[in-house]
């Protein structure tokens, strides 16, 4: 890449020592979960559960197999409905090394519950994940990214050291949880360019476009991602799904794509935990997000509180 890219410079971070950049390569396992909870009735389909199922029983191994080849460790994300399905699998990602962390119980739809029922799907995910594995996560990746604005405090209830589900940076930052509450956690942005659902995602029914892309193209425009990130000294974060991307040819693509991005000069290429302690541990800003009120629609008008910054005192 002949000109560098420009830094976030919302969201300013140094790596640790000998690295100018960070990179995780991220699974969700979703299994069936996913397509149950968009349609509970799809468990009547029995080729679109075999569709799912390929995740678990053939990708996950394929998938494990890759990373300790090329000697990474990786972050999964695991919804408790998963975990109890498929134990001996959640077992073998932990024993490998990796990181298992939590999205969700079934895979819920997020979008305008109460506090009282995201609470109730957090505390089942992380009962199947302790229960199976004896895992006590401390990542969260919301189930299809919606996060809500209570979220934040939950997790941090639970002990949690990060999130991954927003999408308003290239580099990781500290959030607070709540207006009023001095407490924060760890955000690690995501982005739907560097999902392999936006490049291979279809069933028919159920999502995609039927355009399935070539796993060349998304090894092309990934690399180009993760270049950039490189330059800017920023967090490159794939998110891949094993049904998706544990297919034969796409992730022969993704072991290309691990070659190339650890071959950049001082790219730090590790799980989220890592980056995300890293980042607790060295940056001192506190952000919030601008909040938007809208009353009534249309003809009310509406109202903006802009995010702030800030940095805490120390005691």
């Amino acid at each position: 890449m002949n000109q560098p890219a420009f830094a976030d410079s919302l969201h300013p971070i140094t790596w640790p020592q000998g690295y100018q950049a960070a990179a995780s390569f991220t699974f969700d396992v979703d299994a069936e979960s996913c397509t149950i909870a968009h349609d509970p009735s799809s468990t009547r389909r029995m080729s679109l559960m075999s569709h799912q199922s390929y995740g678990p029983k053939i990708a996950v191994p394929r998938l494990l197999q890759i990373l300790d080849r090329q000697d990474i460790k990786g972050t999964f994300f695991v919804p408790g409905f998963t975990a109890e399905s498929y134990p001996d699998v959640v077992r073998r990602i932990a024993d490998a090394g990796h990181e298992v962390a939590h999205h969700g119980y079934l895979h819920e739809p997020m979008q305008g519950i109460d506090a009282a029922t995201e609470a109730g799907y957090l505390d089942r995910g992380l009962e199947a994940l302790a229960n199976v594995a004896g895992i006590r996560p401390v990542g969260y990746r919301a189930p299809w990214w919606e996060l809500n604005w209570q979220s934040p405090a939950l997790l941090v209830d639970r002990g949690f050291l990060y999130d991954s589900s927003l999408l308003d940076g290239d580099a990781p930052y500290r959030m607070a949880v709540a207006e009023g509450d001095r407490r924060d956690i760890v955000e690690i942005p995501v982005d739907w360019a560097l999902d392999d659902w936006e490049q291979y995602g279809f069933y028919p029914g159920v999502t995609g476009s039927g355009v399935i892309e070539s796993p060349a193209k998304a090894l092309e425009m990934w690399t180009l991602e993760a270049q950039a990130h490189h330059s800017q000294g920023s967090c490159f974060v794939l998110t891949n799904h094993p049904f998706i991307s544990g297919r034969p040819s796409r992730a022969v693509a993704l072991e290309q794509l691990i070659e190339r991005v650890k071959e950049l000069d001082g790219m730090w290429v590790t799980t989220l935990a890592e980056i995300a302690q890293h980042t607790k541990d060295t940056v001192q800003e506190i952000h919030t997000h601008a909040r938007i009120e809208v009353p009534l629609f249309p003809g009310a008008g509406a109202s903006f509180r802009p995010a702030q910054v800030h940095v805490p005192a120390h005691h």
